[in-house]
C-alpha cells in the first residue's frame, strides 16, 4: 500500500513567499524573473517591497500561484540558491 504524503496546502492557491537580499537596484527585477520562470503567470503588481531600517537590505514578499509541492520545492531552492538573495521564507 502507497503511504501518501499530506499537504497542508490546497492546490491550486496563492501562496505568499518572503525573499531578502542585500539592497541593489536590480534585486526586485531579478527575484521577479526567478519567479516567472516558476509561475509563467506571476506579475511584478504581486509583489510587496519593505526596505530595512538601516537601508541596507530589501524584504520582497511575493504572492505566487502555487500549483503543486514540487513547483514550490523548484520555486524555493532556485530563489535559495541565488547570488543575491540572504535567505527565502
Amino acid at each position: 500500500m502507497t503511504e501518501q504524503k499530506e499537504s497542508l496546502i490546497d492546490y491550486p492557491s496563492d501562496f505568499p513567499i518572503k525573499v531578502v537580499g542585500t539592497m541593489h537596484d536590480t534585486f526586485a527585477q531579478t527575484i521577479v524573473e526567478v519567479v516567472t520562470v516558476h509561475d509563467p503567470d506571476f506579475h511584478a503588481g504581486k509583489v510587496e517591497m519593505r526596505p530595512s531600517s538601516a537601508g541596507n537590505y530589501l524584504s520582497l514578499t511575493l504572492t505566487v500561484r502555487a500549483t503543486s509541492r514540487e513547483q514550490l520545492d523548484d520555486l524555493y531552492r532556485a530563489l535559495s540558491s541565488h547570488p543575491m538573495v540572504k535567505f527565502v521564507l
